[in-house]
């Protein structure tokens, strides 16, 4: 399903406006990374996606249905949240609890529940850590529970918030590969980074904020190649881009790969 977004503007009780007529679409199958800067309201707008938050003014559909029609735990069998911090949602005294917790309390039947348990422990690399405390994990450990618990849900729409902050290179390339298998299975994926090298290689459309406002919003390789709107959010192009810039790259578009790059590179010999 579509999630369609109109003229939203979100203000906290405090008076903080974080977000100031949003309007897009995020079709159904799409990848998706919106960047910015800390403050330019992202978390605060894919918090909107599950119903956490509800507009001041405007409107969040998901498929038909306003979001304000709806509550949080309709809302969570639709759309999986994975968050910053993984401390804000782990609560279970196993891992292997709090991967089977959602499936459970979506009330499937035991084999579909254990099966789904099972595949999400394995997909984040977390099967050897199942009978372990969540807290007894190091940080970038946890993170994965966290991602495991939402993909044991099986949400047609999964939003993960900084998935790759405190991950090293294998943490990395694993959620990476996570996030291609659900594009490659048809699921909506969301996220929220600053990991602009994880974004270019993983997502095919770039929403960059700023202020509470969307900037620029298109296919990843020519959003990312606007440095100068970029800069204006504190953001910069992903490394292999800003490389190619300084090099007699000519006309050829900038890389979002390190297979375009040695192609490209390759190709001009």
């Amino acid at each position: 399903m579509d999630i369609v977004l109109e003229a939203l503007t979100h203000t906290y009780p405090g008076g903080v406006t974080a977000l100031q007529d949003v309007s897009f679409t995020l079709r159904a199958g799409e990848a998706v990374a919106i960047v910015g800067q800390n403050g330019a309201g992202k978390t605060t707008l894919v918090k909107h996606l599950n119903g956490l938050l509800l507009p001041t003014s405007g409107t969040v559909r998901l498929g038909e249905t306003d979001t304000r029609r709806r509550s949080v735990a309709q809302m969570a069998a639709q759309v999986g949240y994975v968050f910053q911090n993984p401390d804000d949602q782990l609560f279970q005294p196993t891992v292997a609890r709090e991967v089977a917790f959602g499936p459970h309390n979506l009330r499937w039947p035991a084999a579909r529940a254990v099966a789904a348990t099972a595949a999400a422990l394995e997909a984040a690399g977390l099967t050897a850590v199942a009978d372990r405390h969540p807290y007894d994990l190091a940080p970038s450990e946890r993170k994965r529970v966290a991602l495991a618990a939402v993909l044991a849900m099986e949400t047609p729409i999964i939003v993960l918030d900084e998935p790759t902050t405190g991950q090293d290179y294998a943490g990395v390339a694993r959620i990476g590969g996570l996030v291609d298998d659900l594009i490659a299975h048809g699921r909506t994926v969301i996220t929220v980074t600053h990991d602009l090298d994880f974004c270019a290689e993983h997502f095919a459309r770039v929403i960059v904020m700023g202020q509470g406002r969307v900037l620029l919003d298109g296919p990843a390789r020519a959003v990312l190649a606007q440095a100068d709107v970029l800069a204006q959010t504190d953001v910069e192009p992903p490394q292999l881009m800003r490389l190619a810039a300084q090099l007699p790259w000519g006309d050829a578009p900038l890389p979002l790969t390190v297979a375009d790059f040695v192609a490209t590179w390759i190709g001009r010999s």
